[in-house]
């Protein structure tokens, strides 16, 4: 099964959490401090694969998740890290973050690798917490959280030239006929509902890529017929080959034929309607073909190259091929995204030094304290520990939480809540 759109969830994993322990020895406080640091939670990564020509992989398994890290040990022993999550797409893969819409990573080549989510640090050990004023402290750190982000996946084919027009203008006998492409081929609309790739070569040594595209109809840009779920896949092209239907056969002009489609690329994206185009007279062969090319070279103003052919009979097809390898030569891939179009999506919890949390009264009156930097803190403090806690309070203060709620007007006794936990203000 082709599929070549998908929306899944992914989560780094958590960062295991600090050891507190004590080694036995004598005439050393409690034994001296001896825990460990937990190990870093796994990445999520993503990496190409030329091998694979599908994302049905992701489709039934929409939420993936890499491992946690390892715990902290007595003796200083540190955790081991969690096993990164390695997910394996094709070659031509866009992943979007599906909230905003912008770009993460473009995956274009072999074994390219993008870090999309990095794992929560370890937390650390109580033998780090040691000072000269606390020589034994009784207290370690828990992981950091792992990270969640929800993605749109996209593949868009890697070829060299896209083949465009109505339906039944010939796309797929043209593919079948130029490569080793096996294209199902018949005379009902949309014969063609996964796009086709194959190598074409040409007598001199040159060769390149084809994609056979699913035909296109008024509206496509819309969404109309199967519209954008397949014009993402030429996006990529460097050359477009315009096939008409120059028989008429079905009593279309190939002129209108021609400015739809071009219409259609015009109201997509990537400046499709800029890509150099050859425009393909097909079905030559044909009773009226001769007389509907002179009226269609009569009104057309553009400059692009017109090749007469008959993909049945597979006359001028070499001249075809040669003529789209020069054109290849002469054009330079194209950018799909530029900088602006990328999410400027860190690998690590983001922490605004301006701004480090915010304040607010709930609907209750209370006070509630929030922030990303606040939830890090909060996350990876044990309030079992009675010096964990208070190096929280401490933490909070040196952020200048206690002051900011002075000046708000909260007064000692009062509740103030923390992402959902609820502490009492005290001077």
């Amino acid at each position: 099964m082709f599929v070549d759109l998908v929306k899944i969830t992914v989560q780094s994993g958590k960062g295991g959490d600090g050891m507190s322990s004590f080694r036995r020895e004598k005439y050393v406080p409690k034994g001296g401090p001896s825990g460990g640091d937990g190990g870093r939670g796994g990445h999520v990564v993503f990496e190409g694969d030329e091998g694979l020509s599908t994302l049905l992989e992701f489709r039934y398994n929409r939420l993936r998740k890499a491992e946690d890290g390892e715990h902290g040990k007595s003796k200083k022993m540190d955790g081991k890290n969690g096993k990164d999550l390695l997910l394996k797409v094709p070659v031509g893969t866009t992943i979007f973050n599906d909230e905003n819409g912008k770009v993460i990573a473009d995956i274009t080549e072999h074994k390219q690798q993008a870090m999309i989510l990095k794992g929560g640090r370890g937390g650390r050990g109580n033998v780090k917490f040691t000072t000269s004023r606390n020589t034994a402290p009784d207290f370690a750190e828990n992981g950091e959280p792992g990270q969640e982000l929800d993605l749109r996946i996209e593949l868009k084919l890697l070829a060299d030239v896209g083949l465009i027009g109505m339906p039944n203008v010939g796309k797929s006998t043209i593919i079948s006929a130029i490569t080793k492409a096996k294209p199902k081929i018949a005379s009902y609309p949309f014969t063609t509902l996964t796009p086709n790739l194959g190598v074409a070569g040409v007598k001199d040594g040159r060769s390149f890529v084809v994609a056979d595209m699913p035909g296109l109809i008024q509206g496509a840009s819309e969404g109309q017929g199967l519209g954008q779920q397949f014009l993402r896949h030429i996006e990529r092209t460097r050359v477009l080959l315009h096939v008409l239907d120059m028989s008429a056969f079905e009593g279309r002009d190939p002129y209108v034929d021609f400015q739809i489609i071009n219409e259609e690329l015009k109201a997509y994206q990537y400046g499709l309607e800029n890509r150099p185009q050859i425009i393909v007279a097909n079905k030559m062969d044909m009773p009226e073909a001769q007389k509907n090319l002179e009226n269609f070279q009569k009104r057309y103003e553009g400059d692009a190259l017109i090749v007469p052919i008959s993909a049945a009979t597979r006359d001028n097809l070499e001249y075809l091929l040669l003529k789209t390898a020069d054109l290849l030569d002469s054009v330079e891939p194209f950018s799909l995204y530029d900088s602006s179009a990328f999410e400027e999506y860190v690998t690590y919890r983001y922490e605004d030094k301006d701004e480090p949390f915010e304040i607010k009264k709930g609907d209750d009156g209370v006070f509630e304290v929030g922030g990303t930097r606040i939830e890090r803190l909060l996350a990876m403090t044990d309030f079992s520990k009675d010096q964990a806690v208070r190096r929280f309070a401490r933490q909070l203060k040196e952020l200048g939480v206690e002051q900011e709620l002075r000046k708000l007007g909260a007064e000692p006794g009062e509740t103030v809540r923390i992402l959902g936990h609820e502490f009492e203000f005290i001077e």
